[in-house]
């Protein structure tokens, strides 16, 4: 006889672009993600972590007693990960980086908690996008050699015209409405379902 499916925890961890900054609508990605993932049947509950300017030094740090208080022992538990560039402008190390997420990951999978990880986005600064880019091959590779899925958030928006419009008029650098309609796209075309072992809906 096949097991009842448990009720799904997500905590989202990450910076702004997580609580929806720069989106006029207040959605973010993840409000689009979450329109996106109806299911009575596990019941699924997001909880968003956001805090500015974090690097994944402080994610590898913070992270787990925060996700813990939103984790249950009888949930089937997950963690998104949303990578930014911060590490860059920290002066912190590719390796260091690298380890960081490592970190994060391996921490979450002894714990049996299953992640799933998102790049960093593109910049408005040209000159930064080419550590970015990197940056976020060096996530991708920690993500495949763990077999987690992994979105790539910054190859398929770095020429996108109307995402790159909206960073250079934010404040702060941030996409607007468009942008996180991106992301959501990205994430919901990229192993959403069957991360989570649910039927596809329609995008």
């Amino acid at each position: 006889m096949e097991e009842p499916r448990r009720n799904i925890r997500i905590v989202i961890i990450g910076d702004d672009i997580v609580g929806a900054g720069g989106d006029p609508k207040g959605l973010g990605w993840v409000g689009r993600v979450i329109a996106k993932t109806q299911s009575d049947y596990p019941k699924i509950d997001f909880y968003v972590l956001s805090t500015p300017e974090i690097s994944t030094a402080q994610l590898s740090d913070q992270w787990l007693e925060e996700a813990s208080k939103r984790f249950a022992s009888d949930t089937d538990n997950r963690l998104i990960v949303a990578l930014n560039s911060n590490d860059i402008n920290a002066g912190i190390t590719m390796s260091r980086s690298r380890l960081n997420l490592a970190n994060i990951l391996d921490t979450a999978i002894s714990k049996d908690v299953k992640p799933f990880v998102l790049s960093p986005i593109p910049s408005r600064n040209p000159q930064l996008n080419y550590d970015i880019e990197h940056l976020a091959a060096g996530f991708e590779d920690v993500a495949s050699r763990r077999s987690l899925p992994f979105v790539d958030a910054f190859r398929p928006l770095i020429d996108h015209p109307g995402f790159n419009e909206e960073i250079r008029n934010s404040q702060f650098g941030l996409p607007g409405q468009l942008g996180h309609g991106l992301l959501a796209w990205l994430v919901l075309n990229q192993g959403w379902y069957s991360w989570l072992d649910l039927p596809e809906q329609e995008i």
